[in-house]
């Protein structure tokens, strides 16, 4: 079996907000490994730093403290245009909001980042990618003639056709109904499955963190649990010990 190597990871991660006696601090010294073909889930209570953690790994925000590498690149060595290409074209991300172009069609918003740097895509990876998320024949509708759980896919797609290190999801199901979100979530796990591709998710839902290959917890800015091959009933016992021990 071939080992798994690293595809980000942090080291010593802080990020405060505010200063004296306002100061509040969102992460404190985090180290963390994401492996490559992997599906990781984050999760912790409100205001744990669970989204400041993914905004400091994907390099959408800049940490305080410590260092974060996608790959070999450690970011904070990044100038800004350097750190913008390569948002753009080692990383993926799916947001709550579908964020689709409305005037494009659905296969215009999938091929939308090589269409801005005058690049062609890769038509069999295109291919895999448009079966995979089962949207062959709604490529040509636009946004408002899809569905909420169709434009989440063809968000998705977007996120993976440029064949990132890592993809990031954070709260990818939190504005789709109970069977949109089931569809959405077995895309990913099939995306690692079958595309060997590396997903973290930020979610608040155990039945989705089920879905991934481990589930970490955050509390007060630190990672203070773990779960490998994850239930949706042993997500919602570890979170539910977080709210006993603050009552």
């Amino acid at each position: 079996m071939t080992q798994k190597t690293i595809a980000v990871r942090a080291s010593g991660l802080g990020r405060h907000y505010g200063s004296d006696d306002a100061r509040v601090t969102a992460l404190a010294g985090v180290d963390v490994e994401f492996m490559r073909q992997e599906f990781t889930a984050i999760m912790g209570p409100s205001g744990s730093g669970k989204s400041t953690l993914m905004h400091c790994v994907a390099g959408l925000d800049q940490a305080d403290e410590g260092q974060v590498w996608i790959g070999d690149t450690e970011l904070s060595g990044l100038g800004d245009d350097a750190l913008t290409d390569l948002r753009r074209d080692r990383v993926g991300f799916v947001f709550q909001a579908f964020n689709l172009l409305p005037t494009l069609t659905a296969l215009e918003n999938i091929v939308l980042p090589f269409d801005l740097t005058g690049r062609t895509p890769d038509t069999a990876v295109l291919d895999r990618i448009i079966d995979a998320v089962n949207l062959r024949n709604r490529l040509h509708h636009r946004p408002s003639q899809l569905s909420g759980g169709q434009q989440q896919r063809v968000a998705c797609a977007r996120a993976l056709v440029t064949q990132p290190d890592v993809v990031f999801a954070d709260e990818p199901t939190g504005a789709l109904d109970s069977f949109a979100s089931s569809e959405l979530l077995q895309f990913l796990r099939r995306s690692v499955d079958d595309l060997g591709q590396t997903v973290v998710m930020v979610t608040h839902e155990p039945s989705a963190a089920a879905f991934a290959d481990r589930v970490l917890f955050l509390k007060d800015g630190a990672i203070v649990d773990e779960i490998l091959a994850p239930t949706a009933d042993a997500v919602l016992e570890r979170m539910k010990s977080f709210e006993r021990a603050v009552s």
